[in-house]
């Protein structure tokens, strides 16, 4: 799938692989001196245009139906991993994935939303969107965590948490209240990554952690665009400008000190290198976890919370 800013590019690459096609066949030198000129002139151009998206621009990056998903991220990342799953008292929300993995010889939990990549397991998986049994599955997964003084990792890529009716009857707002009050107190060192979509408390019970990243071409936010745009100008077509002033880039959040780090993605994002973006996350991770198990577990649940308690302050 092409977005169109992508377009003028994607030209560029049609007419490159014709030219090698023909310099195949003829081994011309001038073809050939065409070619490195053309590959200086798509480079050139890449740089130019992901150096300087847009707000909406890198919401439509953090979608692209190619860019990875956690279990991509676990089956490039992790030597080994035990799926677990339930939440012990309702059923197994597919909507959240997590088990046991081990990331060279770190033995890590990993928790993520899962999206789906056919119309089938979209729907079977909800588009990532969880019903409280998946935050009480992530809960319970870090528990057991917890419990084996193993670190957690969250892998954090939903359009919010499910709004239906259902959910609702089943406590959704008190799964997700229940998920961040319960990993203040943690004494298992936790990463959250967002790797795609960070939206409303979806994306919050799930992001409470000792270190709070973002990939370069993803988004966090209390509200999508869309919404945010059929509230304040009762239409969708405003979504560009309610992507600007909602500050939801990382480099938005990271200006408001409300993440700890920006993780850079390949020039085109995610989806062009996605083993490349996986051993990149997972260097990082295993960075974080060196530095944050050299602390106590009061140190770190103290500095846990000084974090979160200093969002938000205003001095003035």
């Amino acid at each position: 799938m092409l977005l169109e800013f992508e377009k003028p590019i994607a030209l560029l690459e049609e007419k490159l692989a014709t030219m090698k096609a023909k310099a195949a066949q003829k081994k011309a030198s001038k073809l050939i001196q065409s070619i490195q000129k053309l590959e200086e002139e798509i480079k050139t151009l890449q740089a130019e245009t992901f150096k300087n998206l847009t707000p909406w621009q890198r919401v439509q990056l953090s979608r692209h139906v190619d860019r990875p998903y956690t279990l991509d991220y676990i089956n490039y990342m992790a030597d080994e991993f035990i799926p677990l799953h339930g939440d012990r008292t309702g059923k197994d929300d597919l909507a959240i994935v997590g088990g046991f993995a081990k990331l060279a010889n770190q033995p890590v939990m990993i928790i993520g939303h899962q999206k789906g990549r056919t119309t089938k397991e979209r729907q079977t998986r909800n588009f990532g969107m969880a019903n409280p049994e998946g935050y009480r599955k992530a809960l319970r997964l870090m528990k057991l965590a917890e419990k084996f003084n193993k670190p957690i990792v969250t892998l954090i890529d939903t359009p919010g948490a499910y709004p239906g009716l259902e959910a609702e009857e089943h406590g959704q707002a008190e799964a997700i209240a229940k998920n961040i009050q319960s990993m203040f107190d943690i004494q298992v060192p936790i990463i959250c990554i967002i790797i795609g979509e960070g939206a409303s408390g979806g994306a919050l019970g799930l992001a409470v952690g000792d270190k709070i990243l973002m990939l370069e071409n993803t988004w966090y936010s209390v509200i999508s665009p869309e919404s945010c745009a059929s509230i304040l100008w009762k239409s969708w077509e405003y979504k560009e400008q309610a992507a600007e002033v909602l500050k939801l880039t990382a480099a938005d959040m990271q200006n408001l000190h409300l993440i700890d780090g920006i993780i850079l993605e390949p020039v085109g994002g995610a989806h062009r290198d996605p083993k490349g973006i996986a051993m990149t996350v997972k260097t990082e991770i295993l960075k974080h976890i060196e530095s944050l198990s050299k602390m106590s577990p009061e140190k770190r649940i103290a500095k846990r919370i000084e974090k979160f308690c200093q969002m938000g302050v205003v001095k003035e």
